[in-house]
């Protein structure tokens, strides 16, 4: 008797590493999103309504709508630590199985994170600029006078991985760490001298705030207008986490009134950045365009972990890092083709 059920359909939103795709391919019928830029939501939706997975961004709105629209859907693989993007309780309902890639891009954020701190408090990208603008007329003593890293505070609002990863190379800079942690058992974890503090010390005492949690409802603008006032006049804040962590215009106000001494930021609200963001006019701000994983190495196993659970859903089993791992997976539908 033939077989009922043809080789599953994937449907990938951007090209990911060759290595990954291969196995892909070895196992499913895959199609790719050619262009460098995100498919549109509505052709998202026309293309996963005869998909058996998908392997997504963070970019990618992943919602309620788009799920019930699928009915053969069965498992999407989202190509981030973050799942922000999908609507957890309604794949949950449907039985789509939510797959994501913790774990492997700890260190590259980490250094992303604190190579924008370094930048932001020594005014690199500025200096930068004004070399290329032909603006370095000669050396001088009040040339860029920017913050020392050495021996200040660093302050770190979500002790997980990332957030400890970057503590261990404070380290090496002598600095003193504080952290604010919602885990009751999260505490001090592997890095030695870092404490436990409550927000509103965090705020007052830190010299450099970095955020390194993840976006839910309770972390929405956690950095406010509020917040800002408490923090330390001349003080750096740090994002690669996601943008709408922080109130984006209560930022704009604190940088332009020099309340906050700089920026060094991975994410926006939103991304793209608008062209015309007073943020882009600011000289005391450095942005980057959500990079925070963008090393080869750490994309290729991200690639990788994203391609594992969806093969894992293909032969019966929850991918082995998901997201909603409470859901009973929905049964293959036939192909009519």
């Amino acid at each position: 008797m033939k077989n009922k059920y043809r080789r599953p359909r994937v449907f990938v939103t951007r090209e990911i590493g060759a290595a990954a795709l291969a196995e892909l391919r070895r196992a499913a019928r895959v199609e790719v999103w050619p262009n460098p830029t995100p498919p549109p939501y509505a052709e998202l939706r026309r293309r996963l309504r005869d998909a058996d997975g998908a392997l997504t961004m963070v970019t990618d709105r992943i919602d309620a709508a788009l799920i019930a629209a699928s009915p053969r859907l069965r498992v999407v693989s989202n190509l981030a630590v973050g799942v922000d993007n999908i609507d957890l309780a309604a794949a949950t309902l449907a039985g789509v199985a939510i797959g994501h890639t913790p774990g492997v891009l700890t260190e590259a954020t980490a250094d992303l994170a604190f190579a924008l701190m370094l930048a932001a408090a020594r005014r690199i990208a500025e200096g930068d600029r004004q070399v290329r603008a032909g603006k370095w007329l000669a050396w001088g003593p009040r040339v860029l006078l920017g913050s020392e890293i050495f021996g200040a505070t660093l302050g770190i609002i979500g002790w997980g991985a990332i957030g400890r990863a970057m503590a261990r190379r404070a380290a090496g800079f002598r600095m003193r760490v504080l952290y604010v942690s919602r885990s009751r058992t999260n505490h001090g974890g592997a890095v030695a001298g870092a404490r436990r503090v409550t927000m509103n010390r965090i705020l007052a005492e830190s010299d450099f705030l970095s955020l390194h949690v993840p976006l839910s409802a309770a972390t929405r603008h956690l950095i406010g207008a509020a917040e800002i006032r408490r923090m330390k006049r001349g003080a750096i804040l740090i994002n690669t986490a996601r943008g709408a962590v922080i109130d984006q215009g209560a930022l704009t106000a604190a940088l332009k009134s020099g309340h906050l001494g700089g920026a060094g930021l991975d994410v926006t609200d939103p991304e793209p950045i608008r062209r015309d963001d007073p943020l882009l006019r600011l000289d005391n701000v450095v942005i980057t365009p959500h990079i925070g994983s963008a090393s080869h190495a750490t994309r290729e196993k991200m690639g990788a972990l994203a391609v594992g659970n969806i093969l894992a859903v293909f032969s019966g089993r929850k991918p082995p890092l998901c997201a909603n791992p409470a859901v009973r997976m929905r049964p293959q539908v036939a192909h009519p083709d």
